[in-house]
């Protein structure tokens, strides 16, 4: 498979953008030697490959879910520059 001018110009089209001739040209030889390079890399026998979902390997660094006591409401609100009963207020942002 080879990408031609008229590939890169329906792409342009389909991505909004604009080349010039040279441009086009350049954009051309680039792709097709990006499909050369796929091409080579499907003949390699990967049938013994496990699937990856990333390239590295990655490891749960999240700490354990321990429950803790928080803090009792009072002590909560005392720096609070408003409050109501055991509540927050904040200004009204929807009309």
């Amino acid at each position: 498979m080879s990408v031609t001018l008229q590939d890169v110009d329906k792409i342009a089209r389909l991505a909004r953008l604009e080349f010039h001739d040279e441009e086009k040209e350049t954009i051309t030889h680039q792709m097709n030697d990006i499909l050369t390079h796929i091409e080579k890399l499907n003949e390699l026998d990967t049938s013994m490959v496990e699937p990856l979902s990333h390239v590295i390997e990655l490891s749960n660094v999240f700490r354990e879910d321990v429950v803790k006591p928080s803090l009792p409401p009072e002590e909560a609100l005392r720096n609070a520059p408003s409050s109501v009963d055991t509540f927050f207020t904040v200004p009204k942002v929807i009309g």
